[in-house]
């Protein structure tokens, strides 16, 4: 054996890190302030996609529609859960990683504060003068004359043997402590909404109402503790619907205001009331909020069958196709016709206007004249009843429709219908009637028990940042000498601050002369 090896041998070997120090080295670093301050911005960058992309939550047909328009990017975005950011796994994962590093950060840092809150502030130096502010006053005050005084300064203060102590600016750490405790009150509060809080859509058409049960829903999200009755028992009748746009200028088109007249009724023995809903005026029952996120047209048609019988009568509710012209899409289905099931494609043109092509549109996204255009009508099995789940806003693979020819406007640009006006179907199949036109919102309807106290601990949160940021801990400190002097000393405890104290060291030594002039 060699040398070299006989000593490699014979050397100590150096411990490994073992299982434990890898779960403290991670849970001191999980629980320093800087992971805490790194979690709480990704929290935040992370609730910027919930802002931008469009969420099934909110409102689905944005969702639906950025399918269409571009399905490579909204498969992408499905993939990374941003179409649902705020119930996602990785949001999930940051808000409890940054629940846990607070909790880690408050109990340490609150059992250290509450030994400094007992701890007596320290024994003046011998050398006062040679803090960074300073003053000699001329027959200053005694001992107690200087504690008296700086006690009514709210300094806490110790008396020695011809010495003053005195400190404060505690409330600056209690700041920092209750800016970080308010942090997991709203995370509380959060996840308190997210499990005893509820959260759904449901569209309304001009005459129709609405009734806060589960099954009324078009789209119902509820906290894994909620129940069919926990839901607030309100019914809602939306009377009519008005919007007022802009009329010229630049901006002709614009919407200026919604109003959905409702007539609301607080619970089922209660008396209706006349409300006005408007978007960011929700009506809020029992705490539970409901706000008007999006309207639409529904034209109303009536279909009579081939044997003469009325197939369907009613509001179709059209999808907008064109936000600017609210040029919308229909889907009209009549199951019940005989002897073959009908459904037509139509597009609602709310102030329809001919163009030198010949070809239809709308100028304006108000109801100036309102005209509807049959795209298409089929005949067959509409596939309702195979049990296969099917969007009111589609109508069956084309194999199982017959299309009716010609299309019956006569030409290949189908003139619009305008209301009483009616079309019918070739070899006896029908006839369809466009007979008015209603209007539809929809709203959504949330109930979040943690909205009060997430907004408390917001507004505990401002609060005590500013005292963290405002308040500075300092010194002040008074040797009595032999000659009847009173020797002034400060200091600040916070960084940065010192520019800051000289003003009121100055204040300070004016109060501890109580009229001397003779300050140097």
């Amino acid at each position: 054996m060699s040398v070299k090896e006989l000593e490699r041998e014979q050397a100590p070997k150096q411990a490994g890190f073992g299982l434990t120090g890898w779960l403290r080295w991670a849970w001191r670093t999980l629980t320093s302030m800087r992971t805490a301050l790194i979690l709480l911005f990704l929290l935040a960058l992370g609730s910027v996609p919930g802002s931008l992309v469009p969420q099934r939550s909110v409102d689905p047909d944005k969702v639906a529609r950025l399918y269409d328009q571009n399905p490579a990017l909204a498969e992408w975005y499905d993939r990374l859960q941003l179409f649902e950011v705020f119930t996602s796994v990785w949001f999930a994962a940051v808000y409890l990683l940054l629940f846990t590093s607070l909790v880690g950060c408050i109990i340490p840092r609150t059992l250290t504060y509450a030994r400094e809150l007992r701890r007596k502030p320290p024994a003046a130096p011998k050398h006062v003068t040679k803090l960074p502010h300073h003053a000699v006053i001329e027959h200053g005050p005694g001992v107690e004359e200087a504690a008296r005084r700086l006690r009514r300064l709210r300094f806490r203060v110790v008396t020695g043997d011809g010495w003053v102590s005195a400190e404060k600016g505690y409330l600056r750490e209690t700041g920092n402590l209750f800016f970080h405790v308010a942090l997991i009150g709203i995370l509380l509060a959060i996840g308190a909404g997210s499990l005893y809080g509820y959260r759904g859509n449901v569209l309304v058409v001009e005459g129709d109402g609405f009734a806060n049960t589960v099954a009324a829903y078009d789209r119902f999200i509820p906290g894994s503790q909620v129940s069919a009755e926990s839901l607030e028992p309100f019914s809602l009748q939306l009377g009519d619907f008005a919007v007022s746009y802009q009329v010229e200028g630049e901006k002709r088109g614009q919407a200026l205001d919604y109003t959905a007249h409702l007539k609301v009724n607080d619970s089922p023995s209660a008396p209706a009331r006349d409300v006005d809903l408007k978007v960011n005026d929700p009506l809020e029952i029992g705490g539970t909020q409901t706000y008007l996120i999006g309207n639409g047209y529904a034209p109303v048609f009536k279909v009579t069958d081939g044997k003469g019988q009325v197939a369907y009568e009613g509001p179709v509710v059209c999808l907008i196709e064109d936000k600017a012209t609210m040029t919308s899409g229909c889907v009209l289905k009549a199951p019940d016709a005989q002897p073959a099931q009908l459904g037509f494609l139509l597009r609602f043109l709310p102030s329809s206007v001919a163009l030198r092509d010949g070809t239809y549109a709308s100028a304006f996204p108000g109801d100036l004249n309102p005209e509807v255009q049959l795209l298409g009508a089929f005949s067959g099995d509409l596939g309702l009843r195979d049990g296969q789940p099917q969007s009111v806003y589609e109508l069956a693979p084309p194999e199982k429709l017959k299309k009716l020819k010609p299309l019956l406007m006569g030409t290949s640009v189908p003139k619009p219908l305008a209301v009483g006006q009616s079309v019918d179907l070739p070899g006896g199949a029908g006839r369809l009637q466009y007979t008015g036109v209603k209007q539809w919102i929809t709203l959504q309807i949330a109930y979040d028990p943690g909205r009060l106290p997430a907004l408390l601990f917001a507004g505990t949160a401002v609060v005590s940042i500013a005292l963290s940021l405002l308040i500075r801990r300092r010194r002040v400190f008074v040797r009595v000498t032999a000659d009847g002097a009173a020797e002034v000393g400060g200091l600040t405890r916070t960084e940065g601050s010192a520019a800051g104290f000289a003003e009121e060291f100055a204040d300070i030594v004016k109060v501890l002369s109580a009229g001397e002039k003779d300050v140097r």
